[in-house]
């Protein structure tokens, strides 16, 4: 059980959502110190330095803002529907039923950041050309497409895909745009752009 409070940092938009989590933060993981900001703006306006222990944000936000975050990405953890990322991501999905996102928000909270060794982040770690395949795959190119951007094959496309699903455990293109973005592999502008 945890004695000292936490001190959380809500950066969404969406009032509504945003009450939800409070409301479960409060009830169900007390002591807690929560301060809302409706936009990246505002927080930037108000918090100095790094005060905050965990950030619960949107994909845009995070996206738009991949310069502050990604360095806390052990420290943020994302607001979305449900998709199929890797098993230690900091996620937690909007549409599930209130037991289990009190179970995950348990799970990030007191579980320190996932750590592994040297020889399973070897293991898991991509290639310098399975990232380039995956960067132009989350950036919505064909099979095709990426072998012509690369001057690869298209069977070497595949199997580099088969091998990125297999090391990430990860098959939806949200996913994998969520492995990206949280891998530094990827900006939001290159989403956009």
């Amino acid at each position: 059980m945890r004695h000292s409070s936490q001190k959380i940092a809500i950066i969404l938009s969406d009032t509504l959502r945003a009450i939800g989590l409070r409301t479960l933060l409060e009830d169900y993981f007390p002591p807690v110190e929560i301060s809302h900001f409706a936009t990246y703006a505002a927080y930037a306006a108000q918090s100095g330095g790094d005060p905050f222990d965990h950030y619960f944000t949107d994909p845009a936000t995070f996206a738009h803002r991949i310069d502050h975050f990604l360095p806390r990405r052990n420290k943020t953890i994302l607001l979305a529907a449900s998709m199929d990322v890797a098993p230690d991501a900091r996620f937690l999905s909007l549409d599930a039923p209130q037991e289990q996102l009190v179970e995950r928000l348990g799970q990030l909270l007191e579980a320190p950041s996932p750590t592994i060794s040297l020889e399973e982040m070897r293991e898991q770690a991509l290639t310098p050309r399975e990232i380039d395949v995956l960067r132009t795959l989350v950036r919505g190119y064909t099979n095709k497409e990426i072998a012509d951007h690369l001057h690869i094959s298209l069977n070497t496309v595949l199997t580099h895909r088969k091998n990125i699903t297999a090391k990430l455990g990860v098959k939806t293109l949200p996913g994998l745009t969520f492995y990206a973005l949280m891998n530094g592999h990827l900006s939001g502008a290159e989403i956009e752009g």
